[in-house]
């Protein structure tokens, strides 16, 4: 069975810089060296990211009215409605928010070997295949039904909730607001705990 994570239930970590603050919804394997990352961030004013070099980092916005980031020579600005940006965690891009705070859903993927592939993308309605990846998770900003049918699981997920470890196959996807909900993809992570 997959792993359930509940954000809300995570206290926030403040920042050093005093810019916001992080939930670490999931590291692996534990410690300093993880692998893999998933967390929940409170941007709470401007300011550059931290640098993650050897990351590669997927970044998305699930609340508030956007950030714009900037990325070497190119702006961009980013959105609830917007796709996740995948970027070089070695990269710092300088944050700044668009109209007040905003809430933002990162996953870090360390240690990537020729060919590994991972990463972010939106969850849309109805049916549709989990990413390739040897292991996979489910986040949603906001409440949802998600259903594997050729699996018998079902599930009423709350604001802000992380599946984890989730086979591969055909999933259901049904909405109960409007929040954006995501993908998630790695070539490593934990076995489920149960």
């Amino acid at each position: 069975m997959p792993d359930l994570i509940l954000a809300d239930a995570i206290p926030p970590q403040p920042w050093r810089n005093g810019g916001g603050a992080t939930r670490e919804l999931l590291a692996w394997p534990p410690g300093a060296d993880w692998r893999l990352r998933i967390s929940l961030a409170d941007i709470d004013r401007d300011g550059p990211f931290s640098a993650f070099p050897g990351v590669q980092r997927h970044f998305a916005v699930l609340e508030g009215a956007g950030v714009q980031l900037q990325l070497a020579d190119q702006t961009l600005a980013l959105t609830p409605a917007s796709r996740p940006l995948g970027f070089d965690g070695a990269l710092a891009p300088d944050c700044r928010l668009i109209n007040g705070p905003t809430r933002d859903l990162n996953l870090m993927l360390r240690g990537l070997g020729e060919g590994d592939a991972g990463g972010m993308w939106r969850a849309e309605d109805g049916a549709a295949n989990a990413p390739a990846g040897a292991w996979r998770a489910f986040f949603c900003g906001g409440a949802v039904r998600l259903e594997f049918p050729q699996g018998g699981l079902s599930w009423s997920l709350a604001p802000r909730s992380l599946l984890c470890g989730l086979p591969a196959g055909i999933y259901r996807l049904q909405p109960l607001d409007a929040a954006p909900a995501f993908w998630l993809a790695a070539p490593h992570g934990p076995a489920p705990a149960c």
